[in-house]
């Protein structure tokens, strides 16, 4: 089983939020499966789905960002997950809004639920998918940023990088994660490669 962690933080005050692009990912990917990612379990909201004959679980933990690791560490003891099998999904200063980087391993960058993942995990090495949100203009602290809504004009360009992040992990059901990102890293949304 393939399982997929978008992070963000739970109930409609954050719904919108940049620090929840991980939660905008499973979201358009339930919506692409027919999936209903409803059933609480392991610390999160789950769905599951079969996708290119693969079984597909979706994660929506409901820990707040800076204890994902606690469902992510539930899961795997739950269904004897392999770590192999899981890409996370989260928001990323470093990267510019509306494209994506994808990598399967490094340190947390200081994102706190990468952190909690690696502290629960006793690992740096994992697939990852790195939404971009850009940094904050100076004087701005990153907590209000990333707590802050995607202004209107960034809106299309959201849109984009979601759809491209949900491409690339279809894409990662198929193929080797070194392949998906020789294929995905680097482009901007909606560009060919």
């Amino acid at each position: 089983m393939r399982w997929i962690v978008g992070l963000g933080n739970p109930g409609p005050a954050y719904e919108k939020t940049r620090h929840n692009a991980g939660f905008m990912v499973i979201d358009e990917l339930a919506r692409r499966w027919g999936a209903s990612v409803t059933q609480n379990k392991c610390k999160a909201l789950i769905g599951e789905a079969r996708v290119q004959n693969v079984k597909v679980a979706l994660l929506k933990p409901m820990t707040f960002m800076n204890l994902s690791g606690e469902s992510v560490r539930s899961f795997m003891d739950f269904y004897k997950a392999d770590l192999e099998d899981m890409i996370v999904v989260y928001d990323d200063l470093d990267t510019e809004t509306g494209r994506i980087r994808l990598r399967y391993q490094g340190s947390a960058g200081g994102h706190n639920g990468i952190k909690s993942i690696i502290q629960h995990t006793g690992t740096q090495v994992f697939n990852r998918v790195r939404m971009g949100i850009s940094r904050p203009k100076p004087g701005l602290a990153v907590v209000d940023y990333v707590l802050g809504a995607f202004p209107k004009a960034e809106q299309p360009a959201v849109q984009s990088m979601v759809a491209e992040a949900c491409d690339a992990i279809e894409f990662a059901l198929a193929h080797r994660f070194d392949e998906t990102m020789a294929k995905f890293n680097g482009k901007a949304a909606g560009e060919q490669k």
